[in-house]
């Protein structure tokens, strides 16, 4: 078989994993698993994130109505990732292959240091032939901690370990052109940057999971801007990865193409470091200008209107037009005391350098 990717991240949501009544659906694992470890043996090294262990202990613990929504997902996730990684420890240890358990928070993404500890980790585990399963440490995450969904925890990961492609497996077969409900609604095979599809999307969220179809766009079109194919296909389908990778194949999904710009590391972590801005950079109309267009620019003093916040050098902050248009986010070079001094000052060096800026 003539393969498109030999490096992978696979996201398998709640709705792939759980039946209608909330129990974790072990044929439907079994028949993902064995598609995984076919593509390992052809040399494909995947990364699993996989939902299911909110749901998973739902399943097994009756709900108390002594426990609020965050003690409820705490209590049912200690349990059910314990049974779900028991189950993929099972399921590919038929198959002579060692899975290894990550679990993350958002905070893990946030500092440098522990956005590259956490990458070396998996790193290592994908060298020593180890199938890295991830999910969110639900136990210890609190609401404003918490990622999105697991559709956003996948394309941080994708992007984090530089992925070929991410697949991203839900219940549909990919993004319609219309209400999935109609019959008349087909499926949008591909999608370049620049498309609008707000009028397409379905804004419902998932029965067991956090997230809906919009987050899977977001999340998609980002990962894809940072030159990684990304894919949302039905996970229900007998072979879908199998299929998805075999180049001869034509297999209904929804394809995010790819830009084809290379963007670094640092650039990619900064990408995703929005929700960890410590404060907010007002610009002026010839500065956004500048840096909404096509000749690398750094943003300078000059150009700045206001600053809002408190922050240190090397702290991420978000940057606005003057009519409050989010333009991106940044590592600052200086602190908020020093940047407030040189606002609209000629001849400074760059409070944000264009090596460590990230635009929308």
């Amino acid at each position: 078989m003539e393969l498109r990717y030999k490096n992978i991240a696979v996201k398998v949501g709640s709705n792939v994993l759980t039946r209608s009544d909330g129990t974790l659906d072990v044929t439907r694992m079994s028949a993902i698993t064995d598609q995984i470890a076919y593509l390992h043996k052809l040399g494909v090294k995947i990364i699993l994130i996989s939902s299911g262990a909110v749901a998973s202990g739902r399943s097994i613990l009756k709900s108390s109505k002594k426990l609020d929504v965050v003690e409820q997902r705490q209590l049912f996730s200690t349990v059910g990732q314990a049974k779900l990684i028991n189950h993929y420890w099972e399921l590919f240890r038929e198959h002579n292959m060692v899975v290894g358990q990550v679990l993350t928070t958002k905070t893990n993404f946030e500092g440098r240091n522990q956005y590259l500890n956490q990458r070396n980790c998996i790193r290592v585990m994908l060298e020593n032939g180890v199938v890295p399963i991830v999910n969110e440490n639900d136990a210890v995450s609190v609401s404003e901690l918490m990622f999105t969904d697991n559709d956003e925890l996948s394309g941080m990961v994708a992007s984090m370990m530089g992925m070929e492609a991410l697949i991203i497996l839900s219940n549909i077969d990919g993004i319609y052109n219309g209400s999935p409900a109609e019959e008349t609604s087909e499926v949008i095979s591909e999608i370049k940057k620049g498309q609008y599809l707000s009028d397409f999307i379905q804004h419902s969220k998932s029965t067991f999971g956090r997230g809906g179809m919009q987050t899977k766009v977001t999340i998609a079109r980002k990962i894809a801007d940072e030159g990684i194919e990304v894919y949302i296909a039905n996970g229900r389908k007998e072979n879908i990865l199998i299929d998805l990778l075999n180049r001869k194949k034509n297999v209904l999904s929804t394809h995010f193409i790819a830009e084809k710009t290379e963007v670094s590391s640092i650039k990619k972590w900064i990408a995703h470091s929005d929700g960890f801005a410590k404060g907010e950079i007002i610009i002026n109309e010839n500065a956004a200008r500048a840096l909404t267009g096509t000749n690398a620019v750094s943003l300078l003093p000059v150009g700045i209107i206001n600053i809002s916040g408190r922050f240190e050098k090397d702290d991420i902050v978000k940057i606005f037009d003057e009519k409050g248009k989010y333009i991106g986010v940044g590592k600052v070079r200086y602190g908020s005391e020093k940047a407030t001094l040189l606002i609209g000052k000629k001849n400074q060096k760059p409070l944000i350098h264009y090596d460590y800026l990230h635009l929308e």
